[in-house]
């Protein structure tokens, strides 16, 4: 009796012991991540951006908008680490507050794209046919032939200034990318078995599309998103730079940039910070998104 139960609890650690796959898979993409040192920083960076935009309001040692004209173009130090502009206001909490348009002008742009451009591309590629050869794919290539930033500008102009419209005009400008890649990759896996057996067992296409189809085209998805948000902010500093996107007094690194502009030579500072945290931003974002890709990528070992 005593042996049998021996032997029972032997196989109970064995069997606890023993990973599941996914675990196994996953493991093994957190490995692939981690082993990309840029990739880590950068994770680390937008995280520690992410933090600083949600807690802006208990980080911030002053009011953005709060004036102090005894302070004019003040440099940097102790009492204003980044300095103040030309009406007296703290840059850094500027700075720090300019981090919440910025994700928010990055998330909710991407957000429309992916509104927009999954379930065109998703039926596109699953029907094909005259509407999406000659509708869909012609107007997506005509949206691509021209350049992202003037696109955006021209459809800022029409919409009108404010940052509302600025993410409206940047969905739109992403959104055939997202087309285009989804519809490549329905393209890839319409005809493989398991939508075969799908249609064999009588599935409705739209269980086919959305439970089957989708979940396996959801890696390359991931990643486009993740370079889309890097892109979306550089248009959002873009517009509010030329006055089209975050409008006075909201803090925005773009308007901070431009209002910077004027006084390279009395306050180099007011331009330099916006500036760095523009391109780290970017920087960062691009990398992490890099290492997601490799972490997601089944040809790495």
């Amino acid at each position: 009796m005593a042996q049998n139960l021996t032997v029972k609890n032997q196989e109970i650690q064995v069997h606890t012991k023993v990973e599941s796959p996914r675990m196994k898979m996953f493991k093994t993409m957190m490995g692939r991540l981690f082993q990309n040192k840029l990739a880590v920083a950068g994770g680390l960076f937008t995280f520690l951006l992410i933090f600083m935009a949600f807690f802006a309001q208990y980080l911030a040692p002053y009011e953005p908008s709060a004036q102090n004209y005894e302070e004019i173009m003040s440099p940097p130090s102790a009492a204003h680490w980044f300095g103040t502009d030309e009406l007296g206001r703290d840059i850094l909490s500027r700075v720090i507050y300019g981090a919440q348009v910025s994700l928010k002008a990055g998330l909710i742009s991407v957000g429309i794209a992916l509104a927009v451009g999954i379930p065109i591309g998703l039926i596109s590629g699953y029907y094909r046919g005259f509407w999406d050869e000659f509708v869909i794919m012609r107007i997506t290539d005509a949206m691509l032939s021209f350049p992202p930033l003037v696109l955006a500008l021209s459809l800022a102009a029409v919409l009108g200034a404010g940052l509302e419209n600025a993410m409206i005009a940047i969905g739109i400008v992403l959104t055939p990318n997202f087309i285009r890649l989804i519809r490549a990759e329905v393209l890839a896996h319409r005809e493989r078995e398991y939508v075969e057996a799908g249609r064999a067992t009588g599935l409705r296409d739209w269980r086919i599309l959305l439970h089957h189809i989708l979940p396996n085209t959801m890696a390359p998805i991931m990643v486009q998103a993740t370079l889309a948000i890097a892109g979306a902010i550089i248009s959002e500093a873009s517009l509010s730079y030329l006055g089209l996107g975050t409008q006075p007094p909201t803090p925005s690194w773009g308007a901070m940039l431009a209002a910077g502009q004027g006084y390279l030579e009395l306050a180099p500072w007011m331009a330099l910070f916006p500036g760095v945290f523009i391109f780290l931003t970017v920087m960062s974002i691009n990398l992490f998104g890099d290492g997601i890709r490799d972490m997601l990528d089944p040809k790495l070992k």
